[in-house]
């Protein structure tokens, strides 16, 4: 056999590997989506193409549709979470660390039957607070929140209906899940990590949990002095405080300018929002802030948002 045959063949033999732990997903009015099957009853997808909380169905390989229930939801990074009553799946093999130039197969099922595209991993995007850093200074807006723990960036077809597909390794492995959720013209896969922690943070919370401060901010640019001693161009101008929020119980004020929050550097509003992640819950951090020219610092006990 050669090795064009060969490598055909194992690709062909992964993509029918796989095809148990992969499930069409009907919860939209359009073309359905595809989910990948997390545990024996638990199906992951992406987010945007759970339209609503019921009306969800599952279709498994072997042809049987299931009613599945929405477990929860985590719209930064596109992924959805559903258990899928009275079913026995068989989960997905997964694996982390893809590779840059690592041939991969983009497969889905939208319809009775998987479909597959090749492609290759065109860059592994770090983790959001990395890619903040790098662009921090030049006052460009990042991805946001969404993403945040990085993601891959794919050279591949994205045919309708492929969100919620796998980015299956020659290995057979499952090493991300794909979704055309963010727009643009670029296949991007959510990595296995991502999945695997948002999957127990849903199952065990039924939500993402989310630091609240209760503030309203905006970006301003800093004074020279400040900008250099600090290496950032902005901060956060404070423009509303909530009442009984963590923000006012602290002493938070109108006029404020913050700087840092738990030494996290804050120069844009994705930065606080980033900061503010559910590790940080019940905490007293410091946050480090400017107020009437003069620079000081005040403690502060991060709540949850509801």
């Amino acid at each position: 056999m050669n090795t064009f045959q060969s490598l055909s063949q194992s690709m062909a033999d992964a993509v029918e590997a796989l095809h148990p732990a992969l499930v069409r997903v009907e919860a939209r009015r359009r073309m359905p989506a595809t989910g990948l099957v997390f545990a024996a009853d638990v199906v992951i997808t992406a987010s945007h193409v759970v339209e609503s909380e019921d009306n969800i169905t599952v279709v498994t390989a072997d042809g049987s549709s299931h009613s599945a229930q929405l477990v929860g939801r985590d719209p930064h990074n596109d992924l959805a979470v559903l258990r899928v009553a009275g079913a026995q799946l068989t989960p997905a093999r997964w694996q982390e660390g893809a590779r840059v130039g690592q041939l991969v197969l983009a497969v889905g099922k939208p319809s009775h039957s998987p479909q597959a595209a090749l492609g290759v991993v065109n860059a592994v995007v770090p983790p959001l607070r990395e890619r903040a850093e790098s662009k921090r200074k030049r006052g460009r807006r990042s991805w946001g929140q969404v993403l945040a723990d990085g993601f891959l960036r794919v050279d591949v077809v994205m045919y309708p209906g492929f969100s919620g597909g796998a980015l299956l390794g020659g290995d057979g492995a499952v090493y991300g899940l794909l979704t055309s959720g963010f727009g643009g013209d670029m296949a991007v896969a959510i990595p296995v990590s991502t999945l695997k922690a948002t999957a127990e943070t849903l199952l065990k919370h039924g939500k993402m949990k989310q630091g609240y401060l209760g503030v309203g901010v905006q970006a301003v640019r800093l004074p020279d002095a400040l900008a250099e001693k600090h290496d950032q161009e902005t901060g956060l101008l404070v423009v509303s405080v909530e009442p009984n929020s963590p923000a006012e119980a602290s002493g938070l004020l109108l006029g404020d300018i913050l700087l840092t929050l738990d030494e996290d550097t804050v120069a844009t509003v994705d930065d606080l929002l980033m900061s503010l992640h559910g590790e940080r819950i019940g905490k007293t951090v410091p946050i480090s802030l400017v107020r009437g020219g003069i620079e000081q610092k005040i403690a502060v006990t991060i709540g949850e948002r509801d």
